[in-house]
């Protein structure tokens, strides 16, 4: 990543309001999406209680007990995105999980840049195989080319991308 002043660290519990922020931002036109392609009906019943989830399942990632490392990604002294990575050090597949840019922010290759960070942090802990998984809809079009860019070129139809180490 060629932006001055970029960084990637881990999560500090300060971080928690920033980052809820920020999934909040880079997630509301992917859950009105859902909303929009499953109907008011559906969406309620099947959806809107796994998107409300989502809030839960960063914080439970600021745990200590969490099978999930949480890295904050920096700019300018702002924190603009977040990256989640699980290692199975018995499987050694690691996985990119809950992640985000502000939208703010985005088209400038910071998500690429967390993307190789997380791949980066899955070697060096001897993971041979990565993984991401994104929704094949329309608004996951954006991560899906952000994920390509940063080598997760083997794909299942579920849209489950992988990337040999």
């Amino acid at each position: 990543m060629s932006q001055p002043g970029f960084t990637i660290r881990p999560v500090q519990d300060s971080d928690a309001q920033r980052l809820e922020e920020i999934r909040q931002a880079a997630f509301a036109p992917v859950f009105a999406s859902f909303r929009s392609i499953l109907g008011d009906d559906i969406y309620a019943i099947a959806q809107a209680r796994e998107d409300e989830e989502q809030e839960e399942l960063l914080s439970a990632m600021f745990k200590p007990n969490s099978d999930w490392e949480l890295y904050a990604a920096e700019w300018a002294g702002r924190v603009i995105g977040f990256v989640s990575v699980q290692l199975n050090r018995e499987t050694k597949v690691g996985e990119i999980g809950l992640n985000a840019v502000h939208p703010d922010y985005r088209g400038r290759g910071f998500g690429t840049a967390m993307y190789n960070f997380a791949v980066d942090r899955m070697k060096q802990a001897g993971m041979e195989v990565a993984t991401v998984a994104t929704g094949g809809d329309p608004s996951h079009a954006p991560a899906r080319h952000v994920y390509r860019k940063a080598g997760f070129t083997v794909e299942i139809p579920s849209v489950w991308m992988c990337q040999k180490l």
